[in-house]
């Protein structure tokens, strides 16, 4: 199992800081290129660049009152997430098929809905 991982391509975890303006202030985030990468992919389907995509998200993140303190942790949930739903079928890796019109609450309960299953059998494998 671990030389699947131990033996993937270096670059993909080699870190990248990435300058932009959010509302007029310029930050640094600092990100593995795989999440790059991943970021590049969804932002594409909206037809944005990641800087845009990047902006949104931070800007809806505080309009819904989130605690944005970690703001590249959530970028790599949202990477991680994004990738999870796929791999669960959830939604199909098809960069033509926008992001932003896809069904989001059936998404989400889905989404909790596995989360728990996979929870329930984890805990019957420990207990």
């Amino acid at each position: 199992m671990c030389q699947l991982f131990i033996n993937a391509d270096s670059y993909l975890w080699t870190s990248r800081t990435k300058s932009l303006r959010i509302e007029g202030v310029v930050t640094s985030i600092r990100l593995e290129e795989f999440f790059w990468e991943t970021l590049e992919e969804m932002a594409g389907r909206d037809h944005m660049t990641v800087n845009q995509m990047i902006t949104k998200l931070y800007l809806e993140s505080l309009d819904a009152d989130h605690d944005i303190g970690n703001f590249t942790s959530f970028l790599r949930v949202c990477c991680s997430r994004y990738l999870s739903l796929i791999a669960d079928g959830e939604i199909i890796r098809d960069h033509r098929v926008p992001l932003s019109g896809l069904e989001s609450q059936a998404i989400l309960d889905n989404e909790k809905q596995t989360r728990v299953r996979r929870q329930s059998s984890s805990d019957r494998v420990l207990n």
